[in-house]
Parts: C-alpha cells; structure tokens; sequence
C-alpha cells in the first residue's frame, strides 16, 4: 500500500506548474528559431554588404596604394595635406551648412503656407514629384539647365531674354573693318577713321563680317547717301556693309548692291573729346550739323560691336557648388515639407485658437508658438538632410563638368576620383571613406536616440 502511494506521489499532474512552465519555453524556443530562421537572411546581407566593406574599408586604409605596404596612418595625413581633399572638406561643409539649413527653412515655410491653400493636395504632390526622379535623371535636367548657351539652358534663356528687355544688345557683334581700308581699331574695341575730316566734307565707313541675314530688313542701299554731299557746317557719312552678294564690286567703295547698316551709332571726336553723336538711318547715313571749323575723327563706339549677352556661367568654378546645391534643393524640399507637414497637423488646434483670440498676429502665433512645438520635427528632418548631404555624390559627378570637376568636389566624389577616376589610390580612397564614415555617424546616433524618445 506504502508503495502504490509513493509512485503514485512520483507522476505529476497534467496541469501541474512544471509541466507548463516547460511547455511555455518550447515554445519560446520556436518561437526563436522561427525569427532568426526569418531574420538570418537579413543579417548576411547587412554583413555581407554593410559591415564587411566598412571593416575592409578600414584596414585597407592603413595600406598604401598597391595594398602590400603598411603606411599606418600615412594615408589620414596625405589626406589632410592634399589640396583637392581640403577643397572637398570645405565644399561638404558649405554643403551641410547651407543645404539642410535653407530646405528646413523652405519646408517648414511651404507646409504652413500649404495648409491655407485651396488645392493644399494638389501642390504636395506636385512639390513631392521630384522625389520620385533618381539623382542621375536630376543631374542630366540641371546640366542642361545650366547650359551657358541661351540656346540650349533654360536659365540662361530666361536671363538673356531679361536682359534684352531692358538693355539692348550691340547692334552687330561680328562687324569689323578690313586692314588698309581707312579704319583703325582702338583698344577699347572702337573703330576710328585713319584720316580726319572737316565741316563739308563726307566719310565712308566699310565694315566686314556681318552675315547677309543678320543685316537688319528695314536697311536700303547705301549707294545713293554715299553719292549725297555735305554743305556748310554739316559733316555727312555713311556706314555700310563692304560685300556685295554673290560677289564683284570693289572694295572701299559704295556699290549698288551694298546695304547700309542702320541703327549704328557714331561720334565726332575732336582731341580727344567727343562733340557730337548721330545714328545711322536705314541706308546706313548719318549727319552732325553746325559743327565748328576744324578738323574731327570720325568713330564708331565700341558698343555697336559688343558680344551679345550669354547670361550666366551658372557651372564655373565660382558658382557650380551653389548651382549643384540648387538642384539639390529641388528635390528634397518637397520630402521636408511633407515631414513638417505632417508635424503641423498633430499640434493643438485648440492652443493655436487661443493664441489669436487673445490678440496674436499670425507672426507671434507662427514664431512663439508653431515653432516651438515643431522643434522635434525640425530637429529630425535637420539632422536626416545632413546625412543624406554629407553622402551626396551623383548631382556633383553629373552636374560639374570635367574642367570644374575639382572646384566642386566634396567628400565623397573626392573618394571615388582618388580610388577609381584616375588616382587608382584605394588606400587614399579607403582613408576617405572612414572619414566619411566617422562624420556621418554622430548624426546617426543622434538621430536614432531622439526617435527611441519619441517613441518612449
């Protein structure tokens, strides 16, 4: 009897403690092997991807260009000694300075200007489509944005059509004289007449190099002013394109089938000093009346032979950093505004209200109030456009032509041309790329931390 209690004492229960408690870790443990089972494939391309090449990257840095010699620290300090590296270091920081800087400006003043808008929808979208263009597409359109030829750059269409519209352009920008033919050129581009002429007498003035269909169509045949003589005071001449089409004619004379060239501007310049100004008519014909006796040179100012304005070198070596940075701009002010968009939607209305009811402007209530609660949101879309520009490689290779390569480099160009655009210094190279590195992830873990307390 003893011993059927004691066995019986031995077996526990079904719903006993120990048995669930073992039940609940099998689980636990299926649990387990099922996430790393899904997880696994994850975590080998993240080492396979990320953490290998960042471990390579580092010890190769510490080799010199072939990879058989170990230089220690050798590469870090060419780096700081090479004048293309420090002009990266200071184009990247103008590039985190002003870049996140201006976008969280802009985004932050788009989102709270969107929300008083009708079709607020319709203008996210269409200031959000640029995120959906890849970097390399955005790089072709603002190279061709940025061509110097009006012709071909929009901008610089755009800036020669206003300034010709308030300034005119020379008349004939490929006018010139023959040599031997009665015109010297100054050097300030002018042309004067070799000889001096008086009160009474009349001047022909050949110029050369104007196409036949940039002749203006209101010019007539200079053949009859020429043949037209000065009386008295009046001094009297004539400017006209020294080609006849098709050929024949002489040169230095007026012929029949010569055009004169209108809308030239000339002077009578006596020692020195200019005393009277005509216009040519459309025969190419000008006059200045009641001038004293003696004797004057004739001259046509250099304005009439001016290049024509081409607007703006947006892609030279003074103005390609700020250019890039543009197109820069173009693309992510719509990710910041969406951001701070949907920051502006959480805050209380009700805070908002009570401010203008107790007589805010909208300028108070925007500057000591909105700002303020948006703090958190501003701070994260700040500190992500500083990653992503400290990154910021396709726009500067694609935009930046080769004569300007080095004027707008930053880091990460740096590293690629040193490692594989012709330095073939994968030491160098790999030395940037940790200093790259090193500069990105004080960003990171800042950014990191203030989501963990977000979502704490």
């Amino acid at each position: 009897m003893t011993v059927t209690t004691a066995s019986a004492r031995t077996e526990e229960p079904a719903g006993s403690p120990s048995r669930g408690t073992d039940t609940r870790q099998r689980a636990t443990r299926r649990r387990r092997a099922v996430a790393v089972t899904f997880v696994l494939p994850a975590l080998l391309l993240l080492g396979a991807l990320v953490v290998y090449p960042v471990l390579f990257s580092v010890g190769r840095s510490f080799f010199d260009a072939g990879g058989s010699r170990f230089v220690g620290g050798g590469n870090y300090a060419e780096a700081f000694r090479a004048p293309a590296t420090l002009k990266a270091i200071r184009n990247s920081t103008i590039w985190i300075v002003v870049a996140p800087t201006v976008l969280t400006g802009l985004g932050l003043i788009l989102a709270v200007l969107v929300e008083k808008v009708r079709w607020a929808t319709a203008f996210k979208l269409l200031l959000f489509l640029p995120m959906a263009v890849s970097f390399l597409a955005a790089g072709i359109i603002f190279r061709l944005a940025y061509e110097e030829n009006p012709d071909k750059g929009v901008l610089n269409a755009a800036a020669v059509g206003v300034h010709d519209a308030f300034e005119d352009s020379a008349a004939y920008p490929s006018a010139r004289a023959r040599d031997g033919q009665g015109l010297t050129k100054g050097s300030d581009g002018s042309y004067a007449t070799s000889d001096t002429v008086s009160p009474g007498g009349t001047t022909v003035l050949g110029l050369v190099g104007v196409a036949p269909k940039d002749v203006p169509s209101q010019a007539e045949s200079a053949f009859p002013a020429a043949a037209r003589e000065a009386a008295g005071t009046e001094l009297r001449g004539v400017v006209y394109l020294d080609f006849a089409p098709g050929g024949g004619g002489e040169q230095g004379k007026v012929d029949k089938a010569e055009s004169g060239l209108p809308e030239m501007s000339v002077e009578a310049v006596r020692d020195g000093t200019t005393v009277a100004r005509a216009t040519t008519a459309a025969d190419g014909s000008f006059s200045f009346k009641d001038l004293d006796p003696g004797a004057y040179t004739v001259r046509l100012p250099a304005a009439n032979f001016a290049p024509p304005y081409e607007g703006v070198s947006w892609l030279g070596p003074a103005l390609v950093t700020p250019a890039i940075i543009g197109a820069y701009l173009w693309i992510w002010t719509g990710f910041a505004m969406v951001l701070i968009g949907a920051g502006l939607a959480s805050l209380p209305r009700d805070t908002l209200e009570a401010a203008r009811v107790d007589g805010a402007t909208e300028w108070q209530v925007f500057r000591k109030i909105t700002v303020p609660l948006l703090a958190p949101i501003l701070t994260v879309v700040f500190v992500t456009l500083v990653i992503n520009v400290m990154k910021v490689f396709d726009l500067v290779y694609i935009i930046a032509p080769g004569p300007v390569q080095e004027d707008a480099t930053v880091l990460a160009t740096q590293m690629w041309l040193v490692s594989f655009g012709g330095g073939n210094n994968q030491g160098l190279g790999s030395a940037l790329g940790v200093l790259l590195l090193l500069l990105v992830i004080p960003a990171m873990v800042f950014n990191v931390r203030r989501f963990r307390r977000s979502q704490s």
